[in-house]
C-alpha cells in the first residue's frame, strides 16, 4: 500500500467517526440552545442559535483528542456553548443602555463592599445608585440577558474551563494565566453569598431553568432572574482586575 493510499484511508475514517459523533450528540445542541436562550431577548430566534451550535459541534468531532481527558460531550458542550456565545455577541442583542447599567451595579458592588468589608446587600448597591429597590432590581432583570456568558464556559462538573489552547499547550505562558483566571474564579464563586452559588450550581451544573429553580428556592422565577443577575454582577466586581489586563 502507498503512503497516499494510506494517507487516504485514514482521512476517510477519520471522516466518518466525525459524523458519527455528530449524529449522535445533535440532540446536545437543542439543549444547550434551549438552555441558553431562557436569559435572551424574545427576537433571538432558536434556530439562529442551534446554527450556531452545530458549527461547534462540528469543529469538535473533527478537533476532538480522546488522549486529552475529557470526555467528547464535555469537550463538544464547551465548544457548542463557545460557538452561541459568539453568535450572540456578534449580534449584539443587548442595548449599550444594558451593559452600561451593568457596569454601574458592579462598580456599586466593589465600593460598597470596600467600604463594608462584607457582601453588599441589594438595598445597599441601589443606595450608592441612587436607586429605588425596585428600580435596581429593573436594572438587575435588564442585565441579566448580557451578562454571565464567560460561565458558560464552566465544565459539567463546575470547575475550571477547558479551553482549547490550554488543552494543547500552544503557547505556556496563555496558559498560566488562563490557569491563574480559573483559580480567582472558582474562590469568587466559592466566596458568593449561600443562595447565588446555588443558584449558579443549580443553573450551570444542575441545568435548571429558572422556573425550576425559582420552585426549588420557594421564590418567583424573575426573583431568581435577579439573584442569578446580581451574582454575576458581583463576580464581575471581585475579578474586576482581571479585566484589566
Amino acid at each position: 500500500m502507498t503512503l497516499a493510499k494510506g494517507l487516504g484511508i485514514y482521512h476517510q475514517a477519520s471522516e466518518r467517526a466525525a459524523e458519527a459523533l455528530v449524529r449522535s450528540h445533535a440532540p446536545l445542541v437543542k439543549k444547550i440552545a434551549l438552555h441558553m436562550m431562557a436569559r435572551l431577548p424574545d427576537s433571538v430566534l432558536l434556530e439562529d442559535l442551534m446554527q450556531a451550535g452545530m458549527i461547534g459541534l462540528l469543529e469538535a468531532a473533527h478537533k476532538y483528542e480522546p488522549s486529552r481527558g475529557a470526555s467528547f460531550e464535555t469537550y463538544a458542550g464547551i465548544r457548542i456553548r463557545g460557538a452561541i456565545v459568539d453568535e450572540i455577541r456578534k449580534g449584539d442583542w443587548v442595548p449599550r443602555s444594558v451593559h452600561r447599567n451593568a457596569r454601574r451595579i458592579s462598580e456599586a458592588i466593589r465600593v460598597v463592599e470596600s467600604r463594608e468589608h462584607r457582601d453588599a446587600r441589594d438595598n445597599e448597591i441601589a443606595a450608592e445608585m441612587g436607586l429605588s429597590i425596585s428600580d435596581y432590581h429593573s436594572c438587575l432583570a435588564d442585565a441579566v440577558c448580557g451578562r454571565l456568558f464567560s460561565l458558560e464556559a464552566l465544565s459539567e462538573t463546575g470547575e475550571a474551563p477547558l479551553d482549547e489552547d490550554v488543552m494543547h499547550g500552544e503557547n505556556p505562558l496563555d496558559g498560566l494565566q488562563q490557569e491563574a483566571f480559573q483559580a480567582s474564579l472558582a474562590d469568587a464563586i466559592e466566596m458568593l453569598p449561600e443562595r447565588e452559588k446555588l443558584v449558579l450550581a443549580l443553573y450551570y451544573q444542575e441545568e435548571l431553568n429558572l422556573k425550576e429553580i425559582g420552585a426549588v428556592l420557594g421564590v418567583s422565577e424573575s426573583r431568581v432572574s435577579q439573584i442569578h443577575s446580581q451574582a454575576a454582577m458581583r463576580l464581575r466586581a471581585r475579578l474586576q482586575d482581571w479585566q484589566q489586563v
